[in-house]
């Protein structure tokens, strides 16, 4: 089974057809066959509620928690979407793919870090829109990270 793991982004854009990039989003995901899986986990579960929910990202467009938590929900009733439990050997790897940001402030690097040793753990895809995450991954050789 090929796994891919949908940054934050790339889950609010789906879930939001007024988003600046919800074409190019469910363009990549109407050209992936059936037999792929998509995978939140709790980061991209708690970032995409967030994030639905917030006046500062979604202005007049922002949906309470509750309907927030449905649009989740019905993404979970697609047969391709799971949620996947965090593998026992993420820290490890996580404290790995954070090593080039120890010794400076490093905020948005810690999420983004997260998503890869997470992606590398289960030998899966991140697919972002964020362009500086993906030449991060591939100058220091970590997951496969799909640039939207």
């Amino acid at each position: 089974m090929i796994l891919f793991i949908p940054d934050v982004n790339v889950w609010v854009a789906l879930s939001d057809a007024g988003h600046t990039n919800s074409a190019a989003a469910w363009n990549w995901l109407s050209r992936l066959p059936d037999d792929r899986k998509l995978i939140f986990c709790r980061y991209t579960q708690v970032g995409l509620l967030r994030l639905l929910a917030s006046t500062a990202v979604m202005g007049d467009r922002a949906l309470t928690l509750r309907k927030a938590w449905s649009v989740y929900d019905r993404w979970l009733e697609d047969p391709r979407m799971e949620y996947f439990p965090e593998p026992r050997n993420l820290d490890s790897r996580f404290r790995q793919t954070t090593e080039p940001f120890a010794a400076k402030p490093a905020t948005k690097a810690v999420g983004d870090c997260f998503l890869l040793a997470y992606a590398q753990e289960l030998n899966a895809t991140l697919v972002t829109f964020d362009r500086a995450l993906h030449q991060f991954s591939r100058q220091h050789g970590h997951a496969a990270v799909i640039p939207v």
